[in-house]
């Protein structure tokens, strides 16, 4: 059994020690958090996990085989760092880190003493998201046009990233992940509402080579709550809303098509409307498929989807994006 040591039982943390408690394979031996009464919890629910408030005494404990971190950002390299140190595999909440040097430097650690580092993108692992993943890559859709994206809610205000970090990251693995390359230039733009918060509205722009466009719209000011992408392809388009409790993933054979009129040098675009398909999705839960695979990835030393390159990758895209937001929206290569 892989023994998890996670830090951190607040808002994310309790989910990770449920999922890690299911996982075939793994078991949560220890949880830290500097809340005591927070730790009071833990005891009431998994009498046998030990607890304490000092994350060191976790980390060196020789019943952790891993770490997870659900902490604040700005704390993510420091807590990943002392694990590593101490030869333990890491599963670190999103994003893996507050900046792209950071976030290099846990890749490079993990890579030189041959750990597992993992970033948590649960999104990638949900049926819905591989389901897209799958009809790229088969060609069903046929050449990418177009990727939109739209995450909006009322709240949670975060005190030390802006709503880039918090809710962009998401949409920038699912990006990642189901489509080929990497963005050329990113642009960004945002505002902030609450004075001393970061920005709170943001609009970011991937462009990538060829004819291929992403853009994704974060808001924690909106009065309805939004989780709905676009793809379109040349053959075929998708809609994902990830809040439907079925059919979350419609594909539409529609699109256009397009004739030149050589002795007018005039292009005619007709209109292809044909049938619309909800593919059956794969309902089980994300983070419990990606504790799973943490374990396996551990156990036999294969590299996940969301490794510590793909963490530095998002972060690289959310550092140029803030940049680019301070500029209002000029672009920024990546």
């Amino acid at each position: 059994m892989l023994k998890i040591g996670v830090i951190g039982y607040g808002y994310w943390g309790p989910n990770l020690v449920r999922n890690f408690m299911a996982a075939d394979g793994a078991t949560v031996s220890y949880v830290s958090d500097l809340d005591a009464a927070r730790l009071e919890l833990v005891s009431k629910q998994y009498p046998g996990v030990g607890t304490t408030t000092d994350h060191r005494q976790l980390v060196e404990s020789p019943d952790v085989d891993a770490v997870a971190i659900a902490t604040p950002v700005a704390t993510h390299h420091g807590l990943a760092t002392l694990a590593l140190e101490a030869g333990k595999h890491v599963f670190v909440e999103k994003p893996l880190a507050a900046s792209t040097a950071e976030a290099e430097d846990l890749v490079n650690r993990a890579r030189a003493s041959g750990l597992t580092l993992m970033v948590d993108h649960t999104f990638i692992y949900t049926g819905a998201v591989r389901k897209m993943r799958e009809l790229v890559e088969s060609g069903e859709l046929g050449e990418i046009y177009y990727f939109d994206s739209v995450r909006v809610n009322l709240g949670l205000f975060q005190a030390d990233v802006s709503v880039l970090w918090d809710l962009a990251v998401h949409d920038l693995a699912i990006l990642g992940y189901v489509l080929p390359g990497l963005p050329e230039t990113v642009s960004a733009t945002g505002k902030a509402h609450v004075p001393g918060k970061p920005a709170n509205v943001a609009y970011l722009t991937c462009m990538y080579p060829g004819s291929l466009i992403a853009h994704i719209h974060v808001n924690w000011l909106s009065p309805v709550k939004i989780r709905q992408t676009l793809l379109g392809g040349s053959r075929k388009m998708l809609v994902y809303d990830d809040l439907q409790a079925s059919e979350k993933v419609k594909i539409y054979d529609r699109g256009i098509t397009t004739e030149t009129r050589n002795e007018i040098y005039d292009t005619l675009i007709g209109y292809r409307m044909g049938d619309m398909l909800a593919p059956r999705l794969d309902a089980r839960e994300a983070l419990l498929l990606e504790a799973e695979n943490f374990v396996r990835c551990v156990r036999d030393r294969v590299t996940p989807p969301n490794d510590g390159l793909a963490g530095l990758q998002v972060v690289r895209l959310l550092e140029a994006a803030e940049r680019s937001m301070l500029e209002h929206g000029m672009p920024v290569s990546v």
